[in-house]
């Protein structure tokens, strides 16, 4: 391969690496890959008002593989009750909640195990937002005391943590 070819193939692939970073990355050569099969799909089924996707592969620091998807339609989520969802938003909205959160999705899944930490509050206190996030469906009691996040719940969790990013 000549000089030229070969510089201009790597200029090429810096360019899409550096387009990879600036849109994360790409399944298909289109930036948009997922939005355009829910705009296919949408448009195949005759869904005129469109709708919302979200989708997650996700391997947690335990080891734990989840794979989910959810499509909204549009029509649907503007007729829900969405004072329904201000509990499920404010269990979210403590700051040790989310810690707990993170910390059972690393691993530490018991109230012994999470009072080790520093800044998350007496046992007591601890029971108090793991009641809360069980409630709300974020966390459920796998037994003996220990508890997870369920699995419909992780790439949902997560995706909401991902729009709070600038």
């Amino acid at each position: 391969m000549e000089l030229e070819q070969r510089v201009a193939e790597l200029e090429r692939r810096l360019a899409a690496l550096e387009g990879a970073q600036r849109t994360g990355p790409r399944v298909d050569g289109s930036d948009f890959w997922a939005l355009n099969g829910l705009k296919d799909q949408l448009s195949d089924a005759g869904t005129a008002d469109g709708g919302v996707l979200y989708t997650g592969s996700v391997r947690l620091p335990t080891g734990e593989e989840y794979a989910w998807q959810m499509t909204a339609l549009t029509q649907d989520l503007l007729e829900d009750e969405w004072t329904a969802a201000a509990e499920s938003f404010a269990a979210l909205g403590h700051p040790v909640r989310i810690r707990l959160l993170r910390e059972i999705l690393g691993g530490r899944r018991t109230a012994a195990e999470l009072a080790e930490l520093d800044e998350v509050g007496t046992t007591g206190q601890i029971y108090h937002h793991l009641r809360q996030l069980t409630a709300t469906g974020w966390l459920h009691t796998t037994g003996r005391g220990r508890h997870e996040v369920p699995p419909g719940r992780v790439v949902p969790l997560l995706t909401a943590l991902a729009t709070t990013r600038p």
